[in-house]
């Protein structure tokens, strides 16, 4: 392990501090899932993730809003931003096109067909998973940063309140994408940190 300034070296992922220091628990009574409606982007999507999600397009319809699942079909799953990253396709600028909204609430409807039993596998975005973890590839190394963001301000009270700190929440998107081994290690360094 390798410390600097803000930073945490573990093998080759370059780690946030933040992400041992912070609270965050996820607080949908009170953002009500604005993360799937605000934004000036879509989820980052990986070119994996991009074909998976074309693949599993018709066994969502059942489960996405009928203009929403229209709007998949006509422009496709994915579109590159402003600054060339593959995004998760919008609804007017707004809303992204697998959001689905039920009793005033915003939920991935990825998510929802894998817990319907639809997807025998989770095919939400990584990116959406390690939310407010950000994960950018920079040459050899994986930057993983702390993403502030105002909607989040509940779930980081709740975090608070729980004593649950980032990386202990997003354990099992962490394990997802980068394995068990990492995510031990990530740990041991977390309880030194505190």
């Amino acid at each position: 392990m390798s410390k600097c300034c803000s930073l945490v070296q573990l093998g080759d992922k370059i780690i946030d501090r933040r992400i041992f220091t912070e609270y965050f628990a996820c607080d949908l009574t009170a953002c009500r899932g604005a993360c799937c409606y605000e934004g000036a982007s879509g989820a980052p999507v990986a070119a994996d993730e991009i074909a998976a999600l074309d693949e599993a397009l018709p066994t969502l319809q059942t489960t996405l809003t009928p203009e929403y699942y229209a709007l998949l079909q006509r422009e496709g799953v994915c579109y590159r931003d402003n600054e060339g990253d593959w995004v998760t396709t919008l609804v007017e600028g707004k809303a992204c096109a697998f959001a689905v909204e039920r009793e005033g609430c915003y939920w991935c409807g990825i998510e929802l067909a894998q817990r319907e039993g639809k997807l025998s596998s989770c095919l939400k975005p990584i990116s959406c998973s390690l939310y407010p973890i950000r994960a950018k590839q920079t040459g050899t190394f994986t930057l993983l940063r702390y993403d502030v963001w105002e909607i989040c301000l509940p779930a980081c009270r709740k975090g608070r309140r729980e004593g649950i700190r980032v990386y202990e929440f997003l354990r099992a998107p962490l394990i997802r994408a980068f394995g068990e081994d990492f995510y031990a290690e990530l740990s041991e360094v977390g309880k030194l940190i505190r």
